[in-house]
């Protein structure tokens, strides 16, 4: 769908956004699995990881723009005030105002992000995921929380190494398995955190219990 001129501007003031779903839920990943969370995952990835399990989310023309204020209010039906804003990758798009209306609701915030384009928002936590095809920018490393690193292959776990060189100390490691090779990569994964117990293993745990 064709925005306007005046949709783009307000695009790229975060007035309004290409809403995919939000929805609530149990986070099943990382070091909040477990949790009970709201979602808010954003259209719109230029990154385009092949084994992506949400690829209908790239192409943000499939999402008419919603206005940051109705996505907060409908969020407040939730009952959590622990919100993840996913994507798609959600860096493409100013989430300062949408941030700061979240916070003024009193949400906790976390972020899931490739880090491959500046940082545009207020965030209590913040999950870097790096992809290959589209390094994280230098400038969001220090600023991790939690490093989660998707293996498929073994040399994916040399690719992890070089991404937690650059986290800040403190930050939470973690290796997850691509999910449709997890049975045939955990093993490997397995015996690389026993050798390297700094690391911690991840699990796609939703997909496990079938809940979104």
């Amino acid at each position: 769908m064709a925005l306007s001129e005046k949709e783009r501007q307000l695009m790229d003031e975060g007035v309004i956004l290409p809403l995919m779903e939000q929805f609530y839920t149990i986070q099943g990943e990382g070091f909040h699995t477990g949790k009970a969370a709201y979602f808010i995952r954003l259209g719109g990835c230029d990154i385009g990881c092949h084994w992506c399990d949400t690829k209908l989310s790239w192409n943000p023309d499939l999402f008419p723009p919603v206005a940051a204020t109705e996505i907060v209010e409908k969020a407040l039906e939730a009952g959590t005030k622990d919100l993840v804003i996913t994507g798609g990758e959600p860096l493409m798009y100013n989430l300062t105002l949408l941030t700061a209306l979240l916070k003024e609701k009193g949400f906790t915030l976390y972020l899931e992000t490739s880090g491959a384009h500046p940082l545009q928002g207020t965030f209590d936590w913040i999950c870097l995921s790096p992809k290959r095809d589209k390094p994280p920018l230098p400038a969001i490393y220090p600023l991790a929380d939690e490093l989660k690193v998707i293996i498929e292959t073994e040399e994916d776990l040399r690719w992890g190494e070089e991404n937690a060189g650059r986290v800040r100390e403190g930050c939470h490691l973690f290796l997850q398995p691509e999910w449709k090779r997890h049975r045939e990569i955990l093993p490997a994964i397995i015996d690389y955190v026993k050798k390297h117990p700094r690391w911690r293993i991840s699990l796609q745990t939703h997909k496990f219990m079938r809940i979104p």
